[in-house]
């Protein structure tokens, strides 16, 4: 009688294991909080033993803010491409808009309130938030700049514009965990339209340009628009990120 045939281990580099083992905290980190990352945890998540993650991360408080700051991370690169394509400002703060929009990045603004919470008592979470939140105001500085010298943006500081956006954003964001489906419209459209008026647009200019950008990409038809104005797109309390 033939034994059954054992799967055969593969030994993974110490990069590609380090990477595993992060990827999967970043996982739990979004669904079920950071509070939840613990070596035994990630064992199990990956059918091996805690010493294992131990080996690679002695202290969990290194891997809880490494955890942290991969998500973030992968988030800020979907909404502000670091090597933008070559859209219009204008064309690329739409798209940020957009893609910041609905449920699909409540997980992400829970995770940022869930980690500024913790960063009160964790140094390693704490230098970790700090960085995420400058390369934020960093990228998004540097399209509100690149607006600014092409003519299509006006904004005599473009840092303390990038600021007041993103503090709007943030507020917002401060009520992921709460219902959002009464709030006014002028409410949730508030980081659009402040982002709008300080830029120098039109009110509207944001809504069309994701509308248009949408219909080009065959992703959803352009609203109707009969009198030269668009229904306003929510933006939901997903982008967050970043006071001074």
């Amino acid at each position: 009688m033939s034994s059954s045939p054992q799967r055969k281990r593969i030994r993974k580099s110490p990069a590609d294991r380090r990477a595993e083992i992060v990827d999967a905290a970043a996982a739990i980190a979004l669904t079920e909080g950071l509070e939840c990352i613990t070596l035994r945890r990630i064992g199990e998540q990956l059918g091996v033993r805690p010493g294992l993650i131990s080996h690679y991360f002695p202290a969990v408080e290194d891997l809880v803010a490494e955890a942290f700051g991969t998500a973030a991370g992968a988030e800020l690169n979907t909404l502000l491409p670091a090597d933008p394509a070559t859209q219009s400002p204008t064309d690329r703060l739409a798209r940020f808009f957009a893609l910041a929009t609905g449920p699909a990045y409540d997980d992400i603004s829970r995770l940022w309130i869930n980690a500024r919470h913790l960063s009160r008592y964790r140094p390693a979470l704490r230098d970790r938030v700090g960085h995420q939140e400058a390369l934020w105001r960093g990228r998004l500085e540097s399209l509100v700049r690149d607006g600014v010298d092409c003519g299509e943006f006006r904004a005599a500081n473009p840092y303390v514009t990038t600021i007041q956006i993103l503090v709007v954003i943030d507020g917002l964001g401060a009520h992921a965990n709460t219902e959002a489906a009464d709030r006014p419209e002028v409410v949730t459209r508030m980081a659009v339209s402040t982002a709008e008026r300080e830029l120098g647009l039109e009110s509207g200019t944001l809504t069309r340009r994701s509308a248009a950008l949408d219909a080009a990409r065959g992703d959803a038809p352009a609203p109707p628009d009969p009198d030269g104005t668009s229904d306003p797109a929510q933006v939901s309390e997903a982008a967050h990120r970043v006071l001074p």
